[in-house]
């Protein structure tokens, strides 16, 4: 693995950026996506292909949803916690910097935030975005597709646009 040394901005000892993986440019199509959020998320997944599936990774980072159901009990439904808190953190964040120049995340956001029914606070829908963005993270670099608005809103099936 090439050297990177502290201070050097990503930098090697020859004075060249690293992108070990390939992945800045397919990350640079996520609108919003700041190449801080970015680099801090990749830095605490690795190569994000190494999960099965989008929701895997979004378990990794523990913002999979937790039921919290006995017999007929239905309680309040909470993030599941399990995974990693610095992940989560970084994504977290990502979607703080996204929101403002991303048109499919803020209006996602701003669905949750104010539809009638089942209405989540301000940080529980940045929580649900934050798993937003992992998967569509998980998707763009595993099928090494540009991030498309469209398929990410849902209004575009993945295999049309493919």
């Amino acid at each position: 693995m090439p050297v990177t040394w502290p201070g050097s901005g990503g930098r090697g000892p020859d004075g060249r950026r690293r992108d070990d993986l390939g992945l800045t440019g397919l990350l640079a199509t996520i609108a919003g996506l700041t190449p801080a959020g970015a680099a801090a998320i990749l830095a605490e997944t690795g190569d994000p292909a190494r999960f099965a599936s989008p929701r895997s990774l979004v378990k990794h980072a523990g913002l999979g949803p937790r039921d919290n159901a006995s017999g007929g009990f239905q309680g309040n439904t909470s993030i599941s916690g399990r995974g990693q808190p610095a992940l989560r953190l970084a994504a977290w964040r990502a979607v703080w910097a996204a929101l403002p120049d991303n048109p499919v995340l803020a209006a996602r956001f701003t669905h949750l935030n104010t539809r009638e029914e089942n209405r989540l606070a301000r940080q529980q829908a940045r929580t649900a975005c934050a798993a937003a963005l992992l998967r569509w993270i998980h998707v763009v670099i595993t099928r090494h597709v540009a991030w498309d608005p469209a398929i990410a809103a849902g209004t575009t099936p993945l295999q049309q646009a493919a």
